[in-house]
């Protein structure tokens, strides 16, 4: 699977501000926790090692 990087997101703006919805109010610690578990699951949707590996090293860079 080639990993997208065309703009794919429908209401970018929108899923950008739920997700500080979602951490505010949170402790550090927790956001952390919250995010490396938002990860592991979209990581499991997309189920390709090759591509995960990709947006690591994206993400990294």
């Amino acid at each position: 699977m080639a990993l997208n990087l065309k703009r794919n997101i429908d209401r970018p703006d929108d899923f950008y501000q739920e997700l500080l919805d979602m951490q505010r109010g949170m402790e550090e610690e927790d956001v952390q926790v919250m995010n490396a578990k938002l990860i592991l699951i979209l990581s499991n949707h997309i189920g390709d090692h090759k591509t995960l590996s990709e947006a690591m090293s994206l993400a990294k860079n």
